[in-house]
Protein backbone atom coordinates (compact mmCIF):
# COMPACT_ATOMS: atom_id res chain seq x y z
CA UNK A 1 0.00 0.00 0.00
CA UNK A 2 0.85 3.63 -0.36
CA UNK A 3 0.72 6.15 2.26
CA UNK A 4 0.27 9.93 1.75
CA UNK A 5 0.26 12.99 4.17
CA UNK A 6 -2.32 15.83 3.61
CA UNK A 7 -3.59 18.34 5.56
CA UNK A 8 -5.56 16.44 7.87
CA UNK A 9 -3.65 13.52 8.22
CA UNK A 10 -2.23 10.28 6.56
CA UNK A 11 -4.39 8.50 3.87
CA UNK A 12 -4.18 4.84 2.41
CA UNK A 13 -4.13 3.84 -1.49
CA UNK A 14 -4.19 0.48 -2.05
CA UNK A 15 -0.96 0.81 -3.90
CA UNK A 16 0.63 2.26 -6.93
CA UNK A 17 -0.52 -0.05 -10.03
CA UNK A 18 -2.94 2.05 -11.09
CA UNK A 19 -5.92 -0.07 -10.26
CA UNK A 20 -9.59 1.10 -10.59
CA UNK A 21 -9.45 1.85 -7.20
CA UNK A 22 -8.43 5.53 -6.62
CA UNK A 23 -9.76 5.95 -3.22
CA UNK A 24 -8.01 7.79 -0.66
CA UNK A 25 -8.45 6.25 2.71
CA UNK A 26 -7.84 8.13 5.33
CA UNK A 27 -6.32 6.15 8.14
CA UNK A 28 -4.75 8.92 10.95
CA UNK A 29 -6.75 12.00 11.70
CA UNK A 30 -4.07 14.59 12.75
CA UNK A 31 -2.69 18.03 12.15
CA UNK A 32 -0.65 18.85 8.98
CA UNK A 33 1.93 15.74 7.83
CA UNK A 34 4.69 16.60 7.36
CA UNK A 35 7.19 13.63 6.40
CA UNK A 36 6.14 9.82 6.61
CA UNK A 37 9.21 7.52 7.27
CA UNK A 38 9.97 4.03 7.67
CA UNK A 39 13.77 2.86 9.14
CA UNK A 40 15.40 -0.85 8.78
CA UNK A 41 15.68 -0.83 12.67
CA UNK A 42 12.10 -0.04 13.59
CA UNK A 43 9.12 -1.87 12.53
CA UNK A 44 6.14 0.12 11.12
CA UNK A 45 5.89 4.32 9.85
CA UNK A 46 6.37 7.17 11.56
CA UNK A 47 4.06 10.03 10.80
CA UNK A 48 5.49 13.30 11.89
CA UNK A 49 2.85 15.89 12.04
CA UNK A 50 1.88 19.61 13.50
CA UNK A 51 -0.13 17.79 16.12
CA UNK A 52 2.39 15.01 17.38
CA UNK A 53 4.40 12.33 16.20
CA UNK A 54 2.84 8.86 15.27
CA UNK A 55 4.03 5.40 14.50
CA UNK A 56 2.20 2.43 13.36
CA UNK A 57 3.02 -1.13 12.99
CA UNK A 58 0.27 -1.89 9.98
CA UNK A 59 -0.41 1.77 8.55
CA UNK A 60 -3.86 1.57 10.45
CA UNK A 61 -3.26 2.14 13.68
CA UNK A 62 -1.59 4.68 15.31
CA UNK A 63 0.25 6.06 18.49
CA UNK A 64 0.89 9.20 19.56
CA UNK A 65 4.65 9.14 20.92
CA UNK A 66 3.96 11.66 23.54
CA UNK A 67 7.15 14.34 21.88
CA UNK A 68 7.26 17.49 24.39
CA UNK A 69 6.76 19.22 21.27
CA UNK A 70 3.79 19.47 19.71
CA UNK A 71 4.63 20.18 16.10
CA UNK A 72 6.58 17.87 14.89
CA UNK A 73 8.22 18.61 11.70
CA UNK A 74 10.83 15.72 11.39
CA UNK A 75 11.87 12.05 12.21
CA UNK A 76 15.02 10.32 12.55
CA UNK A 77 17.06 6.81 13.42
CA UNK A 78 20.02 5.63 13.92
CA UNK A 79 20.55 2.31 14.19
CA UNK A 80 20.96 1.38 17.91
CA UNK A 81 17.75 2.36 18.66
CA UNK A 82 17.20 6.02 19.04
CA UNK A 83 14.48 7.80 17.35
CA UNK A 84 14.67 11.41 16.71
CA UNK A 85 12.01 14.30 16.65
CA UNK A 86 12.85 17.42 15.42
CA UNK A 87 9.82 20.50 15.96
CA UNK A 88 8.77 23.59 15.53
CA UNK A 89 10.46 25.86 17.25
CA UNK A 90 13.88 24.23 16.05
CA UNK A 91 14.61 21.66 18.95
CA UNK A 92 15.77 17.96 18.39
CA UNK A 93 14.43 15.40 20.90
CA UNK A 94 15.79 11.77 21.44
CA UNK A 95 14.07 8.87 22.46
CA UNK A 96 14.49 5.67 23.43
CA UNK A 97 12.31 2.67 22.27
CA UNK A 98 12.68 -1.08 22.58
CA UNK A 99 14.57 -3.84 21.18
CA UNK A 100 11.62 -4.25 18.68
CA UNK A 101 11.90 -1.04 17.24
CA UNK A 102 7.93 -0.06 18.31
CA UNK A 103 7.37 2.25 20.66
CA UNK A 104 7.07 1.23 24.26
CA UNK A 105 3.24 0.51 25.34
CA UNK A 106 2.13 0.90 21.69
CA UNK A 107 -1.19 -0.63 20.90
CA UNK A 108 -2.59 0.58 24.43
CA UNK A 109 -2.56 4.53 23.80
CA UNK A 110 0.16 4.94 26.28
CA UNK A 111 2.33 8.04 25.70
CA UNK A 112 5.33 6.09 26.99
CA UNK A 113 8.24 6.76 25.28
CA UNK A 114 10.72 9.10 27.09
CA UNK A 115 12.24 11.65 25.19
CA UNK A 116 15.21 13.95 26.31
CA UNK A 117 15.83 17.23 24.56
CA UNK A 118 19.38 17.02 22.36
CA UNK A 119 20.92 20.66 24.09
CA UNK A 120 23.66 21.11 21.79
CA UNK A 121 21.30 21.01 19.01
CA UNK A 122 20.28 24.73 20.57
CA UNK A 123 24.21 25.51 21.06
CA UNK A 124 24.90 26.05 17.46
CA UNK A 125 25.94 29.79 17.07
CA UNK A 126 24.05 30.45 14.01
CA UNK A 127 20.77 29.56 16.33
CA UNK A 128 20.03 33.60 16.75
CA UNK A 129 19.48 33.83 13.28
CA UNK A 130 17.01 31.15 12.32
CA UNK A 131 13.92 33.32 11.81
CA UNK A 132 12.31 35.09 9.33
CA UNK A 133 8.75 37.31 10.33
CA UNK A 134 6.66 35.21 7.92
CA UNK A 135 7.67 32.42 10.42
CA UNK A 136 6.71 34.08 13.25
CA UNK A 137 10.42 34.33 13.78
CA UNK A 138 10.56 30.63 14.33
CA UNK A 139 12.30 28.05 12.80
CA UNK A 140 11.59 24.48 12.29
CA UNK A 141 14.15 21.07 12.01
CA UNK A 142 12.69 19.68 8.46
CA UNK A 143 14.70 16.88 8.23
CA UNK A 144 16.70 14.46 10.63
CA UNK A 145 18.65 11.75 8.58
CA UNK A 146 21.47 9.00 9.43
CA UNK A 147 24.51 9.26 7.29
CA UNK A 148 25.52 5.74 6.55
CA UNK A 149 29.46 7.18 6.82
CA UNK A 150 29.62 6.84 10.89
CA UNK A 151 26.80 4.91 12.80
CA UNK A 152 26.80 8.02 15.45
CA UNK A 153 26.44 10.60 12.51
CA UNK A 154 22.66 12.64 12.49
CA UNK A 155 22.36 15.17 9.77
CA UNK A 156 19.76 17.86 10.30
CA UNK A 157 18.16 20.09 7.70
CA UNK A 158 16.35 23.54 9.31
CA UNK A 159 13.76 26.04 7.50
CA UNK A 160 15.41 28.55 7.94
CA UNK A 161 19.00 27.29 9.62
CA UNK A 162 20.56 25.44 6.87
CA UNK A 163 22.42 22.05 7.45
CA UNK A 164 24.28 20.70 10.38
CA UNK A 165 25.65 17.24 11.18
CA UNK A 166 26.31 15.51 15.00
CA UNK A 167 29.06 12.60 14.94
CA UNK A 168 27.50 11.51 18.44
CA UNK A 169 24.11 11.21 18.07
CA UNK A 170 23.16 14.68 18.46
CA UNK A 171 25.14 15.72 21.83
CA UNK A 172 27.54 18.01 19.56
CA UNK A 173 26.72 19.84 16.28
CA UNK A 174 28.59 21.32 13.59
CA UNK A 175 27.33 23.80 10.97
CA UNK A 176 27.28 23.27 7.19
CA UNK A 177 26.59 27.02 6.35
CA UNK A 178 26.83 28.95 2.96
CA UNK A 179 30.43 30.51 2.93
CA UNK A 180 30.38 34.12 3.73
CA UNK A 181 30.76 35.34 0.07
CA UNK A 182 27.14 33.45 -0.23
CA UNK A 183 28.00 30.79 -2.98
CA UNK A 184 27.07 27.87 -0.86
CA UNK A 185 24.03 26.17 0.34
CA UNK A 186 20.84 28.28 0.74
CA UNK A 187 19.58 27.98 4.38
CA UNK A 188 15.96 28.34 3.58
CA UNK A 189 15.89 24.09 4.23
CA UNK A 190 12.40 22.65 2.47
CA UNK A 191 13.67 19.18 2.48
CA UNK A 192 16.57 17.71 2.75
CA UNK A 193 17.90 13.81 1.65
CA UNK A 194 20.92 11.65 1.88
CA UNK A 195 21.69 9.40 -1.02
CA UNK A 196 24.77 7.96 0.30
CA UNK A 197 27.58 8.55 2.47
CA UNK A 198 28.51 11.83 2.85
CA UNK A 199 26.40 12.94 0.33
CA UNK A 200 22.96 14.82 0.25
CA UNK A 201 20.80 16.98 -1.86
CA UNK A 202 18.85 19.87 -0.06
CA UNK A 203 15.65 21.68 -1.72
CA UNK A 204 15.56 24.52 -0.60
CA UNK A 205 13.56 28.11 -1.31
CA UNK A 206 16.47 29.29 -3.64
CA UNK A 207 17.84 26.38 -5.49
CA UNK A 208 18.73 22.48 -5.73
CA UNK A 209 22.09 21.65 -4.00
CA UNK A 210 24.12 18.22 -3.89
CA UNK A 211 27.27 17.95 -1.43
CA UNK A 212 29.49 14.86 -1.32
CA UNK A 213 31.59 15.89 1.34
CA UNK A 214 29.50 15.87 4.58
CA UNK A 215 28.37 19.55 3.93
CA UNK A 216 31.72 20.78 3.89
CA UNK A 217 30.93 21.99 0.10
CA UNK A 218 27.84 22.19 -2.05
CA UNK A 219 27.27 22.23 -5.74
CA UNK A 220 24.21 24.07 -7.15
CA UNK A 221 22.26 21.58 -9.15
CA UNK A 222 19.40 23.76 -10.39
CA UNK A 223 21.74 26.31 -12.79
CA UNK A 224 19.79 27.75 -16.03
CA UNK A 225 16.20 27.39 -14.93
CA UNK A 226 14.14 29.82 -13.88
CA UNK A 227 12.63 27.46 -11.42
CA UNK A 228 14.26 28.45 -7.87
CA UNK A 229 12.15 27.21 -5.40
CA UNK A 230 11.84 23.72 -4.57
CA UNK A 231 10.00 21.93 -1.91
CA UNK A 232 10.47 17.93 -2.25
CA UNK A 233 13.38 16.11 -3.84
CA UNK A 234 14.24 12.11 -3.71
CA UNK A 235 16.82 10.02 -5.41
CA UNK A 236 15.80 6.82 -7.34
CA UNK A 237 18.08 4.48 -8.41
CA UNK A 238 20.38 7.33 -8.41
CA UNK A 239 18.51 9.98 -10.35
CA UNK A 240 17.89 13.13 -8.55
CA UNK A 241 13.93 13.93 -8.91
CA UNK A 242 12.74 17.64 -7.29
CA UNK A 243 9.70 19.68 -7.56
CA UNK A 244 10.62 23.36 -8.36
CA UNK A 245 8.21 26.42 -8.71
CA UNK A 246 8.86 29.77 -9.39
CA UNK A 247 8.33 31.11 -6.38
CA UNK A 248 6.58 30.41 -3.05
CA UNK A 249 3.36 28.25 -2.22
CA UNK A 250 1.13 31.36 -2.31
CA UNK A 251 1.97 32.21 -6.37
CA UNK A 252 1.01 28.03 -7.15
CA UNK A 253 -2.38 28.74 -8.11
CA UNK A 254 -1.36 31.82 -10.42
CA UNK A 255 -2.13 31.07 -14.32
CA UNK A 256 1.71 31.94 -14.90
CA UNK A 257 3.02 29.20 -11.98
CA UNK A 258 4.72 27.55 -14.14
CA UNK A 259 6.45 24.70 -11.92
CA UNK A 260 8.68 21.51 -13.02
CA UNK A 261 9.67 18.48 -12.39
CA UNK A 262 13.57 17.88 -12.52
CA UNK A 263 15.63 15.32 -12.59
CA UNK A 264 19.63 15.57 -12.27
CA UNK A 265 21.58 12.85 -13.93
CA UNK A 266 25.43 13.14 -13.23
CA UNK A 267 25.49 16.88 -11.57
CA UNK A 268 23.09 17.37 -15.35
CA UNK A 269 19.28 18.75 -14.47
CA UNK A 270 16.84 17.98 -17.12
CA UNK A 271 12.76 18.96 -16.99
CA UNK A 272 11.20 15.70 -16.72
CA UNK A 273 7.56 15.67 -18.67
CA UNK A 274 4.86 15.36 -16.06
CA UNK A 275 0.97 14.99 -17.07
CA UNK A 276 0.21 17.69 -14.39
CA UNK A 277 1.84 20.33 -15.77
CA UNK A 278 0.30 23.02 -13.63
CA UNK A 279 0.69 21.80 -10.21
CA UNK A 280 3.99 21.96 -7.76
CA UNK A 281 4.86 18.31 -6.71
CA UNK A 282 5.44 18.46 -3.28
CA UNK A 283 6.10 14.78 -2.42
CA UNK A 284 8.61 12.12 -3.78
CA UNK A 285 9.14 8.62 -3.30
CA UNK A 286 9.77 4.99 -4.81
CA UNK A 287 7.95 2.44 -4.92
CA UNK A 288 10.13 -1.14 -6.46
CA UNK A 289 12.35 1.14 -8.28
CA UNK A 290 9.40 3.64 -9.55
CA UNK A 291 8.99 6.98 -9.02
CA UNK A 292 5.81 8.25 -7.20
CA UNK A 293 4.94 12.10 -7.09
CA UNK A 294 1.90 13.52 -5.51
CA UNK A 295 1.22 17.67 -5.74
CA UNK A 296 -0.38 20.30 -4.20
CA UNK A 297 -3.43 19.84 -5.57
CA UNK A 298 -3.29 16.18 -4.43
CA UNK A 299 -2.75 14.35 -7.55
CA UNK A 300 -0.82 11.26 -7.21
CA UNK A 301 1.09 9.50 -9.79
CA UNK A 302 3.64 6.83 -10.81
CA UNK A 303 6.17 6.67 -13.22
CA UNK A 304 7.08 3.16 -14.43
CA UNK A 305 9.08 2.42 -17.79
CA UNK A 306 9.04 5.96 -18.95
CA UNK A 307 5.46 6.70 -18.51
CA UNK A 308 2.80 8.21 -16.37
CA UNK A 309 0.08 6.56 -14.49
CA UNK A 310 -2.74 8.12 -11.73
CA UNK A 311 -2.75 6.01 -8.36
CA UNK A 312 -5.39 8.83 -6.88
CA UNK A 313 -6.54 11.50 -5.40
CA UNK A 314 -5.52 12.67 -2.10
CA UNK A 315 -7.67 15.35 0.05
CA UNK A 316 -6.03 18.55 0.70
CA UNK A 317 -8.76 20.71 2.70
CA UNK A 318 -6.59 23.49 4.52
CA UNK A 319 -4.88 27.10 3.18
CA UNK A 320 -1.89 26.22 1.01
CA UNK A 321 0.99 28.06 2.60
CA UNK A 322 3.23 25.44 3.96
CA UNK A 323 1.66 22.12 2.57
CA UNK A 324 3.34 19.24 2.27
CA UNK A 325 2.54 15.89 0.88
CA UNK A 326 4.88 13.08 1.51
CA UNK A 327 4.54 9.92 0.71
CA UNK A 328 5.70 5.91 1.66
CA UNK A 329 5.38 2.92 0.42
CA UNK A 330 4.51 -0.06 2.68
CA UNK A 331 4.66 -3.36 2.11
CA UNK A 332 1.48 -5.63 3.02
Amino acid sequence: MLLAGSDDGVYRFPDVDGSADRTAEQVLDSGRVMRLRQFDAADGIFAATTTGLFHSTDGETWTDLGVPEERVYSVGALPDGRRYAGTRPARVYVGEFDGGGAAAGEGDGARSVDWTECDGFRDIPSREEWRLPRHENLAQVRDLHRDPADSDRLVAGVEVGGVHVSDDGGETWTERRDPDDGSGLDDDIHELRVVGAGEYVAATGFGLFRTTDAGESWTRLDEGYDQRYFRSVASVNGVVYAGGALANSSTWDDADADPELFAVRDGDPAVLDFPASDETVTGLTAADGDLVAATHRGSVLVRRDGEWTTVGDLPVTEELTGRYTPLSRVEN
